[in-house]
């Protein structure tokens, strides 16, 4: 099979399973929480493979290489489930056995340092006019691979530095949240979640170094305890406190109810929050869920994440409506 082709196929086989984002679930909230779910499942992927390994071989004229393209085929899936699940968004490899949204939050979803490899990698391989040239597709997959165990390694390094603040005493494990600032592994992001509020705070790999003994600075936010229990009952709240395995705050605006998943973005940036209820009578009545997304200014977001991984203490940005 031409190198060519098989690229084109692994780009194919690497993009089915996002996919998924193209069918309608039923309304905002069941599109977050049912993305990365049955398409993402180990076991419906090994299920579907030798029909997609046996397409291919049919296009490529290569039948005899149906073996070969049969592993290519599970290998670029798994894979791909396998780098959703590290990252924090929540991915359902062992439907459906379990729906547990797996989520280590590791990488970013978008992570130059982790594609570019890849992607130079493949390109060299393509361009090369060598017999060796598949060296270069190795190289990008080996370093790629290494990035990633850099990641999983800078985490626990800051989780046990958070761990051991005096903000995190009396927590569980599970009421903290450790997860990279967008586009790289230098700066993370800390939530700190109990009953009735959650805590943010950031922390540099550099600031190992350059402030040894600075505390983890933390601001703290209401999570909207009463509404919470006034709410217990609605199902579309209660898939995304499921989803986002308790990260979540609840917001009353006066006329509707909204639920904001804290893993991902930060305060008051975040790119999932839903209104479910609304004021229309007492109790609280249930509505299709609306979404909304607030991003940071990108100038301004990029600016101080450059500046507070090199160490610099400087707080997050915030809108002017945000300060006290």
């Amino acid at each position: 099979t031409p190198v060519w082709q098989a690229a084109l196929a692994g780009a194919v086989v690497g993009t089915l399973p996002d996919l998924d984002v193209f069918i309608d679930k039923g309304d905002a909230i069941r599109n977050m929480v049912l993305h990365r779910a049955e398409t993402h499942a180990f076991f419906w992927q090994a299920l579907v493979s030798p029909l997609i390994a046996y397409v291919l071989a049919v296009l490529t004229r290569s039948r005899a290489d149906f073996p070969y393209w049969w592993l290519m085929v599970i290998v670029g899936l798994f894979t791909h489930s396998l780098l959703d699940a590290i990252t924090v968004y929540g991915t359902q490899i062992a439907l459906p056995f379990s729906n547990h949204p797996f989520g280590l939050g590791s990488l970013f979803i978008i992570d130059p340092s982790y594609t570019l490899p890849l992607v130079l990698g493949v390109l060299m391989t393509l361009l090369w006019r060598s017999r060796n040239r598949l060296r270069w597709n190795t190289a990008g997959l080996v370093i790629s691979t290494l990035y990633a165990g850099w990641a999983i390694g800078a985490q626990a390094y800051v989780t046990d530095k958070v761990m051991a603040s005096p903000a995190a005493v009396g927590l569980e494990p599970d009421q903290v949240l450790v997860t990279p600032t967008p586009f790289n592994t230098l700066l993370w992001r800390i939530v700190l979640v109990d009953e009735d509020s959650y805590q943010e705070g950031f922390y540099a790999i550099a600031d190992g170094w350059t402030a040894p003994d600075r505390p983890i600075r933390f601001e703290r936010f209401d999570r909207g305890s009463t509404i919470d229990a006034a709410t217990a009952d609605f199902e579309d709240a209660n898939r995304i406190r499921a989803f986002s395995k308790g990260f979540y705050a609840l917001q009353d605006d006066g006329r509707r109810i909204w639920i904001t998943d804290l893993r991902m973005g930060q305060h008051p940036f975040y790119a999932f929050s839903f209104a479910f209820a609304q004021h229309q009578s007492e109790p609280l009545t249930p509505i299709a869920p609306i979404r909304r997304t607030r991003r940071m200014p990108m100038d301004e977001g990029l600016d101080w994440i450059g500046r507070r991984l090199r160490g610099e203490d400087l707080p997050p940005p915030r809108p002017p409506e945000a300060i006290p």
